[in-house]
């Protein structure tokens, strides 16, 4: 089985703002050796903000909406059945449950009320440059 990986919404959409940062590289590199799990909340999430009228100088309306298709086509789509009720932050825990569900390998964020968690339930909690750090089985 393919490694699979929970990116919080804040990650992916840096990812889609700036083409060649480290939040790019990170969600690319997770699609080239797993999977990228995404729910239907976070992905309407992802999508609310990107459509936001301030990233409109960033991003044509066309771009995003061709960023968006691409996710949902190179990500696995889970819908979590466990509620989790560990996070401090409530907003955060669609990610736990994400992961936990979903068998994440780990979970890419920069959110500290994640980050504090590490590791949760076996499953690694990690920052974009820690990520990319580590040398996963890319087979």
């Amino acid at each position: 089985m393919k490694n699979r990986y929970a990116f919080d919404a804040n990650v992916i959409i840096s990812a889609f703002l700036f083409k060649n940062s480290k939040p790019s590289q990170a969600l690319k590199r997770a699609q080239t050796i797993g999977f990228v799990l995404l729910s239907d909340e976070i992905f309407t999430e992802i999508e609310e903000v990107i459509l936001r009228p301030k990233f409109d100088r960033y991003l044509s309306l066309t771009k995003k909406q061709e960023l968006l298709e691409d996710l949902l086509k190179f990500s696995l789509s889970i819908n979590p059945t466990a509620a989790i009720d560990e996070c401090r932050d409530p907003k955060d825990n669609k990610y736990l449950e994400l992961a936990v569900v979903g068998q994440a390998e780990c979970i890419v964020t920069g959110d500290n009320d994640l980050l504090v968690l590490h590791p949760f339930r076996g499953i690694n909690i990690l920052t974009v440059r820690d990520f990319l750090a580590i040398n996963l089985n890319e087979t």
